[in-house]
């Protein structure tokens, strides 16, 4: 919970009653809105205001449910299904324009001005402040004639309704007011001044800002309809608890901004530490010191040898060139020296050797393990964001251990994907072009998607052993600073912000095997200890 939902939290309270003790000898919010209605009578009469068609009062009956009588006719009708949750006794329910007049200002584009009056829309305010950095001017004669409409003043509360910023509010007060005139903003006046009251209706507003935003209509340019805010219902408490109310929160206003600062801090410490202790953790597994080795485990070659006994059958099928089998063979010789032998041929490798195994470990090439496809090659107007067809999944689909779906996805008709690179359950996946950070991203297909396959500028690494705990090793394997850097250093940059991955290149890696069951252990606690660290 970050401090603005702590806040929310402590709104949501406060207007259910929950905040403040009540008080048997607060005079009852009955009387207090029996006050309002006098006094807006009183505008009426006098033409500050025009008359409210939809004049309410809003009464629990005797048989505990809640009733909404209009003045104008003398309708009631049962209410029951607006009622969100029960309030204290001496608290009443109102609509919210029966509470405070609420208008809005002008809906038509004036001519503007170099310098003059400034007319307030919906993205000059946010966070309870103005921001003038793309204020528009207007003369005088505009001004007066906008402000016969809404005349803000101080004690108004303007109301973002249209637009990304819908539920930004700002609190006129001797210190931000100025002249200025409003558009596409709701404007609520009080009918009775009173400081109590309006702050006890912009702290309402505040914890209805979710909930209002949810009733936004429209496309591009979505807007609460100012009807909608004058019909909203809203608890209403004595006056005396209102000032408690409001005295409370400004106790914990401290609070809340201490927890917010600290919760920042943690975030940044999280997003700054967190991804380091991922990185130690998978270079710890990899050098075979996350989990103890066991001997009766077995060992990476008869591990190797399982593997090259499924390439075989896939040379059978078909499936697999008999090239493949050409494995090469790497040793430690008596000279303490790593060698590699491929066919007749044995070279010295010992300066590509990171680091030394454990016991029963050993290094291997990824060609020797896997076969690694580049995805779909395709013209620009051949793809379509019509769902039809198979997906094709590029670079921003793949973040670290998380593929994703997404909404702007293309698709190809099947005849333009071969057979052979549509996506199978444990198929690891990874950007073949990419920016630098991005290097070394990496995500597995947790099942067959048969729809679905990867673009030219991504690689799929398919294991020719298939197995769950094999795949999800080599991913964690693969995801490690041992491989990025790896991979970074065999990049060739492509323009001015990419590079290239070479397939020849990237098959040709050092990759340290345990046995299988130890595979199983490290991923298992790699899973666990990245959970913790969500």
């Amino acid at each position: 919970m970050n401090g603005k939902q702590l806040k929310n939290s402590i709104l949501q309270w406060a207007i259910q009653g929950k905040l403040v003790p009540q008080d048997p000898n607060d005079e009852p919010a009955s009387v207090l809105l029996e006050r309002i209605r006098a006094e807006k009578a009183k505008l009426i009469k006098e033409k500050k205001i025009k008359k409210d068609k939809n004049e309410s009062i809003i009464y629990r009956g005797d048989d505990n449910s809640y009733y909404e009588k209009f003045i104008a006719t003398g309708e009631v009708k049962c209410i029951d299904d607006e009622i969100p949750f029960e309030i204290p006794v001496t608290w009443e329910w109102v609509r919210l324009n029966s509470y405070s007049d609420v208008r809005d200002g002008t809906h038509d584009t004036p001519q503007y001005v170099v310098s003059g009056y400034p007319l307030i829309t919906s993205k000059d305010f946010i966070g309870g402040i103005f921001d003038f950095s793309k204020t528009k001017y207007i003369d005088e004669q505009t001004f007066i004639e906008i402000n016969k409409r809404s005349n803000v003043q101080i004690g108004d509360i303007l109301f973002s309704m249209i637009g990304g910023n819908i539920g930004s509010m700002i609190l006129i007060t001797k210190e931000n007011y100025f002249d200025m005139a409003i558009k596409n903003v709701a404007l609520f006046k009080q009918y009775i001044y009173n400081d109590i009251l309006i702050k006890y209706l912009y702290f309402y507003l505040q914890s209805q800002v979710v909930s209002i935003k949810n009733t936004a209509s429209g496309g591009a340019q979505s807007f609460v309809p100012l009807n909608m805010l004058r019909n909203y219902l809203m608890p209403i408490p004595p006056l005396n608890e209102q000032k408690r109310i409001i005295e409370k929160f400004k106790s914990l206003d401290f609070v809340i901004q201490q927890y917010e600062k600290s919760y920042r801090e943690l975030n940044n410490l999280k997003q700054e530490l967190f991804p380091k202790l991922r990185k130690s953790i998978l270079q710890e597994a990899i050098q075979g010191k996350l989990v103890s080795q066991i001997t009766e485990e077995g060992t990476a070659p008869k591990l190797l040898e399982q593997i090259k006994l499924e390439k075989q059958k896939l040379i059978k099928e078909g499936k697999l060139k008999k090239s493949a089998l050409t494995d090469s063979i790497i040793y430690k010789g008596d000279d303490n020296k790593y060698y590699e032998q491929v066919g007749k041929e044995i070279k010295e490798i010992t300066e590509e050797i990171a680091f030394d195994l454990p016991n029963g470990w050993h290094w291997c090439r990824l060609k020797d393990i896997c076969s690694i496809f580049t995805g779909a090659t395709f013209k620009k107007e051949e793809a379509t964001t019509i769902r039809k067809g198979i997906r094709i999944l590029r670079g921003g689909n793949i973040s670290p251990f998380e593929l994703k779906i997404k909404d702007d996805d293309i698709f190809l008709t099947e005849d333009k994907v071969k057979t052979d690179i549509l996506l199978k359950e444990n198929d690891i996946l990874t950007p073949a072009v990419t920016s630098l950070e991005n290097i070394g991203k990496m995500a597995r297909v947790d099942s067959d998607m048969s729809d679905t396959t990867v673009g030219g500028f991504v690689f799929i690494i398919r294991l020719h052993l298939i197995n769950r705990w094999f795949s999800k090793y080599i991913l964690c394997l693969l995801s490690s600073p041992f491989m990025i850097d790896f991979m970074k250093s065999i990049t060739n940059k492509s323009g001015q912000a990419f590079y290239n991955i070479g397939k020849e290149r990237l098959s040709t890696a050092l990759l340290p095997i345990p046995p299988l069951a130890e595979q199983y252990r490290i991923v298992a606690q790699i899973e666990k200890l990245f959970e913790q660290l969500r």
